[in-house]
């Protein structure tokens, strides 16, 4: 049996994994949603990039959790990739949906200089948070009108000092056993540093035809995308 710690991207909570959590469940393994510090029923916690690493890490000591499918998704992988370093052999697999992947000592703005100069604007003219997407930035991702309204309605702004503080990692990522997901709705291709990555023997690549939020448009697909990974 493997424990799946399932961490969502920016905006979101632990109710992002609405759909995909009873299928893990049935399949016999423990599911283990995170909301982080500052966002849905935890928002107005004071949170900063290191928070959200101890969020997860917290979680998964807390329930002396083993045989971990730690998964982060979008901005998530940025903290759930330095977990993953750091509760060592509790671990058994990392899974990065889609994600951004932390770099030692570099931001989630830092990495990418014309888009993270536009979040960082937009967290100074919004008093220190992100400030959540409209419906119309969920178009052409494979949502309903439904999924859309929904993922709208619950967003909360995001910590902006979790997307401006530095990542730690005390090894190179490329030695964790990872599966990166790549949602090719939201480009074909993964990113130049992810691509370095899925050079290791200890990363594979799997692709999902479907837009960058599949717990929502695909959950019974990603569902059965992570338990191969805790399979691996």
């Amino acid at each position: 049996m493997a424990e799946f710690v399932l961490v969502a991207g920016a905006w979101l909570g632990a109710w992002a994994w609405d759909a995909v959590a009873p299928e893990l469940r049935a399949a016999g393994h423990g599911v283990h949603p995170v909301t982080l510090s500052g966002l849905a029923e935890r928002r107005g916690v004071p949170a900063g990039q290191q928070t959200h690493v101890r969020d997860i890490v917290d979680e998964i000591e807390r329930r002396d959790l083993r045989d971990v499918v730690l998964v982060g998704h979008s901005y998530s992988g940025i903290p759930a990739g330095q977990a993953a370093e750091r509760i060592g052999d509790r671990l058994r697999r990392v899974v990065f949906l889609d994600s951004n992947v932390p770099h030692d000592g570099e931001s989630f703005v830092s990495v990418w200089p014309p888009f993270g100069e536009r979040v960082r604007a937009a967290i100074t003219a919004n008093d220190g948070f992100w400030p959540p997407l409209t419906a119309e930035d969920y178009a052409g991702q494979g949502l309903t009108d439904e999924q859309i309204q929904r993922i709208v309605a619950d967003s909360t702004p995001h910590p902006g000092a979790t997307l401006t503080e530095p990542a730690t990692l005390a090894r190179p990522l490329g030695e964790l056993p990872a599966t990166y997901v790549k949602c090719l709705l939201d480009g074909d291709e993964p990113t130049p540093d992810v691509a370095a990555l899925l050079k290791s023997d200890r990363w594979r690549l799997v692709e999902m035809d479907t837009g960058h939020w599949p717990m929502f448009s695909q959950p019974s697909e990603l569902a059965r995308i992570l338990l191969d990974a805790a399979d691996a």
